[in-house]
Formats: C-alpha cells, sequence, structure tokens
C-alpha cells in the first residue's frame, strides 16, 4: 500500500472562524465542502504539497529550543503541529496574527536554514509557519 493523499483532519467549534484564518488569512484554497443534517459541515482546503514528518521527544524539544526559546509542544492540547511552508515567513505570520492567531514566537533563522515562526491558530492547533532560506540569505 501507497499513501496516495494526506490528509489533515482538525476538529473546530467555529468553522467560519477557521476558514477566515485558514482560507482568508493563510490563503489556502477551498477544493471541496460538504454538508449534512445536524449541520455537519467539512471544508476541504488545498495545499500543493505535504508531507508527514515524525519525530521523536529530543526532536521536538530541540526545535522548540530554536523556535521559542524554551519547550513548547506540551503546552498545547495536541501532540500534533501543524508546519506549512510559506514564501515569506514574516508576512505570513503578520497575516496570520491579523486573522486570529497567537503570536508564540516571532520568525527565527533556524540552524537548518529556513525561517520558522511559531503560532497559535484556532482552536489551540500548533502551527509552525516556515521559509526555506537560500544560501546567503539571514
Amino acid at each position: 500500500m501507497s499513501a496516495l493523499q494526506l490528509r489533515l483532519v482538525l476538529e473546530t467549534d467555529d468553522l467560519e472562524a477557521a476558514l477566515a484564518f485558514y482560507r482568508d488569512g493563510l490563503g489556502l484554497p477551498v477544493l471541496e465542502s460538504y454538508e449534512a443534517e445536524g449541520d455537519a459541515r467539512v471544508v476541504i482546503l488545498g495545499i500543493p504539497s505535504a508531507t508527514l514528518e515524525l519525530a521523536n521527544r529530543a526532536q521536538i524539544d530541540f526545535i522548540d529550543r530554536v523556535e521559542v526559546g524554551h519547550p513548547a509542544a506540551h503546552a498545547y492540547p495536541l501532540t500534533m503541529r501543524v508546519a506549512l511552508e510559506v514564501a515569506d515567513a514574516r508576512g505570513a505570520t503578520d497575516a496570520a496574527v491579523a486573522a486570529g492567531a497567537e503570536l508564540v514566537a516571532a520568525p527565527t533563522e533556524t540552524p537548518w536554514r529556513s525561517l520558522n515562526a511559531r503560532l497559535e491558530g484556532p482552536d489551540g492547533v500548533a502551527l509552525t509557519l516556515f521559509q526555506e532560506l537560500e544560501q546567503g540569505e539571514g
């Protein structure tokens, strides 16, 4: 078996606020949308590419120290963090905060040459916005 698609399903108590954040604030396009009885709704947003990143606790702690300066991952109710690559980490961070995210740590250059910002999105979702840096950028 080979997986053909990755879908992260984020349960939200306020779908409109989540759409305002992910669709409007982060610019993720709507691919599909469905409604069912009992006010059931789902909206599937597109991301051009996805990976499943598996990391042990030591790596999570290391990333927290680099991005935030102290342990942060365990503070979230989920055992998952959503990381989205963006073209402009500073601009995307500003847009995410304007759309309702809480800034946990401003964009920080990492040892692996990316510019990473940590936020808390709707419903307490741990979120990293990262920009891959070219050699010579800073």
